[in-house]
């Protein structure tokens, strides 16, 4: 767990994949990375969470009165979070918003679907920073913080994440990354007058497959 800030009022890590943001879910006791903290930092709250595959920043109250403010902050959404992503595909656009209603847990698979009826609102922006031959590096900036928005909303655009099979990645891709290509880049917000930016470098994996491509 590389440590990205740390301060009185909170802690900002790199998470890594394969860790649980926080407990439950069946996870076993004391594995998820905000347990995991505490044990070390003593009492943290939780502000928001990531994917247990997906790595990069994530970022953690040290009090209560910081968690009150950095929590109204998401609900505003003035939180600036960018994430960067491999797609399968060529996108006939370079930028493009995802302006879907989606719906958790679907199925028997748990999915997130897109439900233009009954689904939450949600949109996310993407834009291309790199193409290859078959596949495009993405910036996705979610406006909303819906379950799986983004792995959702490349899935129904119809160009889905590279490594995530249960949004539509094509079986057999071998780029020995065992998860979706997701990464949580930057987070950024205003606090006290001070802007504040937290950005996460690539996880080894991440890194790999982009040299590969």
């Amino acid at each position: 767990m590389e440590i990205l800030y740390l301060d009185p009022s909170w802690l900002v890590v790199n998470k890594p994949a394969g860790m649980a943001s926080v407990p439950g879910g069946g996870e076993i006791p004391g594995s998820s990375l905000y347990e995991q903290l505490q044990m070390v930092y003593g009492k943290l709250w939780i502000v928001h969470r990531l994917d247990k595959d997906t790595t990069g920043v994530i970022l953690f109250a040290r009090n209560a009165v910081t968690h009150r403010g950095l929590s109204l902050l998401f609900e505003k959404r003035a939180v600036n979070k960018i994430y960067h992503a491999f797609l399968n595909g060529l996108p006939p656009w370079t930028e493009t918003t995802a302006n879907y209603s989606l719906r958790a847990k679907v199925g028997h698979k748990r999915r997130t679907a897109v439900d233009q009826q009954r689904g939450q609102p949600a949109v996310t922006h993407f834009r291309i920073l790199k193409c290859f031959s078959s596949y495009v590096l993405v910036e996705a900036i979610p406006e909303t913080g819906r379950t799986h928005q983004i792995r959702a909303h490349a899935a129904a655009l119809g160009f889905p994440i590279v490594g995530d099979r249960l949004y539509g990645a094509p079986a057999g891709q071998d780029f020995s990354l065992s998860r979706p290509a997701l990464h949580a880049y930057s987070l950024s917000f205003q606090w006290e007058g001070r802007t504040y930016t937290f950005t996460a470098p690539y996880p080894q994996d991440f890194a790999r497959l982009l040299e590969k491509m």
